[in-house]
């Protein structure tokens, strides 16, 4: 072939490469309002391309920064660091967001594809010596810069994240660092992938009737709508919440629901998505990184950035609610146990598969109250507008649905958010409904979010990922009282990304410590329980009755219902994260057995031979809770206090609601979040306001 023609086919390359950068909608500037995200262009090949090119943009970003003659200043270096690599935080927040709630095998195996790559670039700027140089030039001088707060904090802070990044290693430790980093994101991506696999590998079909003992006619609904998208005869229920929390509550069966039990509490033990081994190698990465950097364990890393700053702290405060959890959780257990045996039960002790069922049934006659009683007076549109209301009445905020702006899936609905000076504040993707491409549990997260640069504010796009019981062929989706909280809970979330007034990107919305930003979430849940609140929205789906009064008093008498053996459990995985994550050294045990070490002291159940924990639970091992899945316990602390003065002065007076917004929603972190909390509530927190809320001890 003649010089002529490759040089012709090299130039031709060249303007293919260019024309798919310019047309790849995650590179464009995109001509939806508000600039939104084009899922209605983006293809799985685009992916790949985009982060190439945004991560070139973004080293020569950093190039520039680092090449700069002049002396370092806040506005040179840091602020400039603070802006740099936008490119690539558009590409990866729209490609990971839909990779949790969209996924596919393609997207899996670009997320593996791309772990170098962003490792590597990750690397290019933390253990970027000329950079780091910059940055400890205005750092050292921080004194006499005549900072305002939030950009003293943004100084502090971007020094300490080169330090706790490597940038003060020397070379050999630094190449180190970098190959364990890399290790870790692939493993971590491998224990997700492993989890979901496992997840929708199983389903129970049924295929007798008399199989369906006990389950009320939404549950029965939702296994027929399962068994036919399966293509299957029958009821089949599987591992998702909807399905899976229902059946076990609800089957008289007992023999399914310990097959069900152990198929969801044996996720990733064994077979082809097996995790046992995945577990041990995430924390043994996690701690030899933390050792490198200086911290002799990995708790001791992370926590430095959290309100609870040691592992000592959040031992002893774990321990300070489990020592008069612990006991009343087994009064509590002792008296369903008591129950089931005068109702025929005939084992000798209440085991983990029957607690949901016999719990169901005392709860019940305790508080004549069930699930199937409160479903019809919860249906989804009314939810949505009810908790869309108690946004506008707290804080103006006004929802219009965009159908014009696209989303990931038709599943999904776009609003356009305002204030109520009209004010755009935001976009809101919802993402309702479970599907075998989404993985289990709720979250909220961003595709972009808030910042002012150069005078111009961005706003930004809000979304809730949930997995709550779908619409059947009879009837809408109606929701269970949890799901309703959990609906609340991730739309508090929402809101302190959506109110977000702050100037930088990293201290904006839910860009604070891990133990602090589930306040927001878990303060809102406590509207789920408020007769005034209920009472506005909650009608029957086909006659359109109010929720009657009675009914709305016994969810209230019921709220503190085993709220022991429900705090119990929470603070299991808790102790098991600490026990993960604190040690010094990775242990010899096999991971089932080592977690059932760890939490033989506090355990209400018999062990079950083979279940685990660790091998699916995401937050500890996928997700961003490693040595802060404490933070949920934390975070009700605090919001049991700080609802305690909605509670004083009016669950909807808009003076508590506007400094709440104020001083926690529209922060962010632009000041140290104990701070923030005692601006808002006038002292700090105390975990006997937890205890005295839930009905552990009495109050004093």
């Amino acid at each position: 072939m003649n010089k002529s023609i490759v040089a012709g086919l090299a130039m031709l390359a060249l303007m293919t490469s260019c024309n798919m950068e310019n047309e790849n909608p995650l590179l464009s500037e995109s001509p939806l309002p508000y600039g939104a995200p084009q899922f209605d262009k983006i293809r799985t090949e685009h992916y790949v391309p985009a982060f190439e090119k945004a991560i070139e943009l973004g080293k020569a970003e950093i190039d520039a920064i680092v090449a700069n003659q002049e002396e370092p200043t806040f506005e040179n270096t840091i602020e400039a660091l603070e802006y740099a690599g936008e490119a690539y935080n558009n590409v990866a927040s729209i490609f990971y967001n839909v990779l949790e709630a969209d996924s596919n095998d393609e997207l899996q195996n670009i997320a593996e594809q791309l772990a170098p790559m962003e490792n590597e670039y990750s690397m290019y700027i933390a253990l970027n010596e000329g950079l780091f140089n910059r940055v400890k030039a205005v750092y050292g001088k921080k004194d006499e810069l005549g900072l305002a707060p939030e950009q003293m904090k943004l100084l502090v802070d971007t020094y300490k994240s080169f330090s706790r990044n490597g940038a003060n290693l020397g070379p050999e430790d630094k190449a180190t660092y970098s190959a364990l980093s890399e290790k870790l994101s692939l493993a971590t991506l491998k224990f997700g992938k492993n989890v979901l696999a496992a997840t929708n590998a199983y389903s129970l079909n049924l295929t007798e009737e008399a199989e369906l003992e006990g389950l009320p006619d939404y549950v029965i609904a939702l296994g027929k709508e399962t068994a036919m998208e399966k293509g299957q005869e029958g009821w089949t229920f599987d591992l998702s919440a909807p399905s899976y929390a229902p059946f076990m509550k609800f089957s008289a069966r007992r023999d399914l629901r310990k097959k069900l039990y152990e198929a969801y509490n044996t996720r990733a033990v064994g077979g082809d998505s097996d995790n046992t081994e995945v577990v041990k190698e995430i924390a043994g990465l996690r701690l030899q990184i933390a050792n490198i950097l200086g911290y002799p364990t990995y708790a001791d890393y992370a926590l430095e950035e959290r309100m609870l700053k040691t592992p000592s702290q959040v031992d002893a405060f774990l321990q300070e609610l489990m020592g008069p959890s612990l006991p009343k959780a087994r009064e509590e257990i002792k008296a369903i146990y008591e129950y089931a045996k005068a109702n025929g039960f005939d084992d000798t002790a209440i085991q983990s598969w029957d607690f949901s069922y016999w719990s169901e049934k005392y709860k019940n006659e305790q508080y004549t109250l069930s699930e199937s009683d409160l479903k019809p007076y919860f249906q989804l549109e009314n939810c949505i507008d009810a908790i869309f209301g108690l946004a506008g009445r707290l804080y103006g905020l006004r929802f219009e649905e965009r159908p014009d702006i696209p989303a990931y899936h038709k599943d999904v609905k776009v609003y356009d958010v305002t204030d109520e000076s009209g004010r755009h504040m935001a976009l809101f993707y919802a993402d309702f409904f479970p599907r075998a491409s989404k993985r289990t549990g709720a979250w909220m997260t961003e595709f972009r979010g808030q910042s002012i640069r150069d005078g111009v504010e961005r706003r930004p796009f809000i979304s809730i990922v949930t997995n709550l019981s779908k619409p059947t062929a009879g009837e809408p989706s109606l929701l269970t009282h949890d799901e309703l909280e959990t609906f609340l809970h991730e739309f508090g979330h929402a809101l302190h990304g959506m109110l977000a007034e702050s100037k930088y990107p990293s201290q904006a919305g839910t860009n604070v410590s891990r133990d602090f930003v589930e306040l927001p979430s878990q303060i809102m849940e406590n509207f789920a329980y408020e007769q005034e609140y209920l009472a506005g929205f909650a009608k029957h789906y086909k006659t359109g009755e109010t929720i009657p009064q009675e009914l709305v008093d016994k969810v209230i008498a019921a709220r503190n219902y085993n709220s022991a053996y429900l705090q119990v459990r929470q603070l299991h995985f808790g102790i098991l994260d600490m026990a993960w994550h604190e040690c010094a050294s990775i242990p010899s045990a096999g991971t089932i057995d080592y977690e059932n070490a760890s939490l033989a002291p506090y355990a209400v159940f018999p062990q079950v031979e083979g279940t685990s924990i660790s091998t699916s639970i995401t937050h500890l091992f996928s997700g961003g809770y490693a040595a802060g899945y404490y933070s949920y316990k934390w975070a009700e602390v605090l919001e049991a206090d700080a609802f305690s003065l909605f509670k004083e002065k009016g669950i909807f007076n808009t003076e508590v609601s506007h400094s709440f917004r104020d001083n926690i929603l529209a922060k962010g972190s632009e000041d140290d979040e104990a701070v923030l909390y005692r601006n808002f509530r006038g002292h700090d927190p105390q975990p006997s306001a937890l205890l005295e809320k839930l009905g552990i001890v009495e109050k004093r």
